[in-house]
């Protein structure tokens, strides 16, 4: 194993070699400012905003605040572009200050060799006991082709006394069956907190054999309690099965002010979202699974292409991070709403608040805001419904109605893009668009282009995601409903990191998406119904 982690860091290294060696090839020279060309522009070797390693992709997360050396630590299951059959995902480590810059860590824990439990590695969490001055991870241990007397996943841990050196504990074993769970199929996906009577565990499991025809439900957490981080008291079912026994991975418990909160990422290809529940006590948290929904957009915190979040805190602000995952063959509509086409990819990380009553949002990190701080060229290089007079342009407002158009110029890597956006009615339908520019398929000329649309749907909206001349609506790249403005004001911030993009509106949506080709390629602001005012249109780059 030692071996093969050598190679696998050599690797690494090679491809960073490479890499800074592909940035000083001269690249082909543009007038970037005026053309209205697209570009078959490709991603950096790595990204460190929306992070991705140079060698693979971001699996599930696993987010721990260090008290010691007062940084963040995200483990996170690293997953290899062609992983192994039998032994994969070791958890390998970022470390950050901020949650806008990351410092790469390197393999933090291997995967155990075939036949062993930890083959393969799932999810789970890393505390620090004060008292010992111990590190632990708790994790899942997934086996290689169980036999009928053997768990498929069972939950494991890992100590040090310096977040360097790991020893993996070979007497432990938290297995499902020893308490009516059924680890031969889910068992895992540890949490950990701490209350007054001590540490409490929740574990993602299943407590009835599920129905072959609903392989995702009969979803149910299973709780545990020590006093020592050793030994576990089983304390039953911490929740009542999900409504429509949809299963609950990644949970997370924690306490905010005044109240407790669950969250969740909803297994259900269905729904397949970031959720949460609350309760102003742990008891009445736990009853809010049958469930008591916090917000009418029944607790989403983002869309499709962010999952797997999981949450850490400083003792001042809360984060969360997870992934927003890769299309095959860089195409931008292999999205489903029945699966997800691929697994893993760029770590994504929002700022976790709290509203008044409760309801939690996730919001911008003030560190990537202040990291894009650099002002850049934002210009018009073409314009469509001028001369109908459904766009006047003065200075830098944009009175715009239905079928007007205004391309800007191309972006860059790393690109944050605000606006106020203020409608006519709440029935006015407008967009923003990337990746446009002018192709040739021979003596012709047409345009392909992705559109993130805001479309009324009552007294609220939600988030259409389009590749406009080609297959039209991505089915699956939606939003959770949130509510039109009483002003009909949307204030608009979008970050780019290569081709993952967020947008965050008012406080009330967060919408992730990958796009490929954002850089060195046009974008737009659209009305498609209504009118609409555009103002203070501003870029931003580092």
């Amino acid at each position: 194993m030692r071996a093969i982690n050598k190679i696998v860091l050599c690797t690494l290294s090679l491809c960073t070699f490479l890499a800074s060696c592909q940035e000083n090839i001269p690249q082909e020279q543009k007038d970037w400012e005026n053309t209205t060309a697209y570009f078959n522009s490709s991603d950096e070797v790595s990204s460190n905003t929306y992070y991705k390693p140079s060698a693979g992709s971001v699996g599930d997360p696993l987010p721990f605040y260090d008290p010691v050396a007062k940084d963040f630590k995200i483990l996170y299951l690293h997953n290899f572009e062609q992983n192994m059959e039998e032994t994969f995902h070791p958890l390998w480590g970022v470390r950050t200050t901020d949650a806008a810059t990351y410092t790469f860590m390197g393999e933090v824990l291997p995967t155990g060799r075939v036949g062993e439990q930890d083959a393969a590695l799932g999810t789970g969490c890393v505390v620090y006991d004060e008292t010992e001055k111990l590190y632990y991870i708790y994790y899942t241990g997934e086996r290689y082709k169980p036999t009928a007397d053997e768990d498929r996943q069972v939950v494991m841990r890992a100590t040090s006394p310096d977040f360097v050196t790991w020893t993996k504990d070979p007497l432990f074993r938290l297995r499902g069956g020893d308490y009516g769970y059924i680890s031969s199929q889910d068992f895992r996906d540890p949490y950990i907190w701490r209350m007054e009577d001590g540490w409490h565990m929740i574990v993602a499991t299943r407590q009835t054999p599920p129905d072959p025809s609903k392989p995702n439900e009969n979803g149910v957490l299973a709780e545990f309690v020590s006093a020592d981080l050793k030994t576990w008291e089983h304390k039953g079912a911490f929740t009542k099965k999900m409504i429509w026994d949809r299963f609950m991975e990644c949970p997370n418990v924690f306490q905010m002010g005044e109240w407790w909160y669950l969250t969740y990422s909803d297994m259900s290809a269905f729904e397949r979202k970031v959720h949460y529940l609350k309760g102003h006590t742990i008891d009445e948290l736990k009853a809010a699974t049958e469930p008591h929904w916090p917000d009418s957009k029944e607790g989403a915190l983002d869309g499709r292409a962010f999952y797997a979040g999981n949450t850490a805190s400083d003792g001042t602000d809360r984060y969360m991070w997870g992934w927003c995952p890769e299309r095959r063959g860089k195409d931008n509509t292999d999205i489903s709403d029945s699966e997800e086409p691929k697994w893993g990819g760029s770590l994504v990380v929002h700022r976790l608040m709290q509203r008044e009553d409760g309801t939690l949002y996730t919001a911008e990190v003030p560190a990537i805001r202040n990291k894009y701080s650099q002002s850049a060229t934002c210009k018009v290089v073409k314009k469509w419904g001028e001369e109908e007079g459904n766009l006047t342009i003065t200075d830098s407002t944009y009175a715009m109605k239905a079928y007007s158009s205004v391309l800007f110029n191309t972006l860059g890597y790393h690109n944050h893009i605000s606006m106020t956006v203020t409608t006519s009615d709440k029935a006015d339908r407008f967009g923003i668009s990337f990746v446009r520019g002018e192709r040739k398929d021979g003596d012709k000329t047409y345009e392909k282009y992705y559109s993130i649309m805001v479309c009324p749907d009552g007294n609220n909206n939600y988030i259409r995601f389009e590749e406009e001349q080609g297959k039209w609506e991505l089915k699956g790249g939606g939003s959770y409903p949130f509510p039109i403005p009483a002003d009909r004001t949307y204030n608009i911030n979008i970050y780019t990191d290569n081709s993952v993009l967020v947008m965050y509106i008012n406080d009330v949506l967060t919408y992730t998406q990958r796009i490929y080709g954002i850089q060195r390629n046009c974008w737009s602001v659209n009305c498609y119904e209504g009118a609409m005012t555009v103002q203070d249109i501003q870029l931003k780059q580092y």
